[in-house]
């Protein structure tokens, strides 16, 4: 292993049972690339995309809820989760874009329900464009795929040259902290929870993503990821007629409530709803609703087997 490539830890065991699922790894550009693929098949495929600071272990239970019947695919962007950790790589959002890509053919996925948080929006809506035959339908969950000049002072604060380093890899300032502040829960998230979502991110040279997600939040026409996220935004008119769902943790001081408001905007066909109890780690305040409301709308918008 190269100076410059930081395996990721194992899955500890006492989390197997949380995370039973089988680990695979497709090697791209950088490292190797984690994700789980659970599910019949030949069933229709169901992609899930996560954000920062998090892996595809916020998505075991749209994982366990739909597997019997869907086949639901969950990756680790590089340098998240269960994925190599190169210290060197780009980490900007069409590198992640192209990750996806060598993901998807290598599976041969074809007609996916995207189901994205956080930053997965802006990677999957950004592989929706590059490959719109390939997406169905849509699952929205407190995320973006357009532009804002809405950011929280404690994330600019995290951008910060130098001191926005410092704090969220040596002081694990973002990650650290998620599990109470991205949750509407009192005292944040459950233990077991906790310990799954911030295993991974042990040590600063684990947390080289996190840092690099933060920095590639593109804010002006002069960052080397405002392209991209621009041209996924004038693509998201595209996707108005394809069956969506927002489902939506209401108090996420991050992605706020004007941000869901714009989904609707851009997907006025989409069925959305906001649950006030959860926040931005929706799955985690309110798995058990998401995967029921999921469920009821993959059942709805079928497509009939040939």
């Amino acid at each position: 292993m190269s100076a410059s490539l930081v395996a990721a830890p194992r899955i500890p065991a006492d989390l197997e049972a949380e995370y039973p699922f089988e680990s695979r790894f497709l090697a791209v550009d950088g490292g190797r690339l984690h994700y789980v693929d659970e599910g019949p098949r030949d069933a229709p495929v169901v992609l899930c995309l996560h954000g920062n600071p998090t892996w595809s272990f916020y998505w075991r239970a749209l994982v366990k809820g739909l597997s019997d019947r869907w086949r639901v695919v969950a990756l680790d962007h590089l340098g998240c989760g269960l994925s190599d950790k190169p210290q060197d790589w780009s980490y900007v959002l069409a590198a992640h874009v192209a990750n996806v890509e060598a993901l998807a053919s290598h599976l041969a996925l074809d007609r996916v329900t995207l189901a994205v948080h956080d930053w997965g929006g802006a990677i999957g809506m950004g592989f929706a464009r590059r490959h719109p035959e390939r997406v169905r339908r849509l699952v929205i969950t407190n995320t973006a795929a357009f532009a804002s000049d809405r950011m929280p002072w404690r994330i600019r604060v995290c951008r910060t040259p130098l001191v926005g380093e410092f704090l969220v890899r040596r002081l694990n300032a973002f990650a650290g902290l998620a599990p109470r502040m991205a949750s509407a829960r009192r005292g944040g998230i459950g233990a077991v929870a906790r310990r799954g979502l911030l295993f991974p991110y042990d040590r600063p040279a684990h947390r080289v993503a996190i840092a690099r997600f933060v920095q590639d939040i593109p804010m002006s026409s002069a960052h080397p990821s405002w392209n991209e996220l621009a041209a996924t935004d004038a693509a998201l008119a595209g996707f108005a007629d394809r069956p969506a769902s927002i489902v939506w943790g209401e108090r996420d001081w991050c992605f706020s409530k004007p941000f869901y408001e714009e989904w609707r905007r851009r997907l006025p066909q989409a069925e959305s709803v906001l649950l006030p109890h959860a926040g931005h780690y929706v799955m985690e305040d309110a798995g058990d609703e998401v995967v029921r409301r999921v469920r009821a709308f993959l059942e709805r918008t079928e497509a009939p087997r040939a």
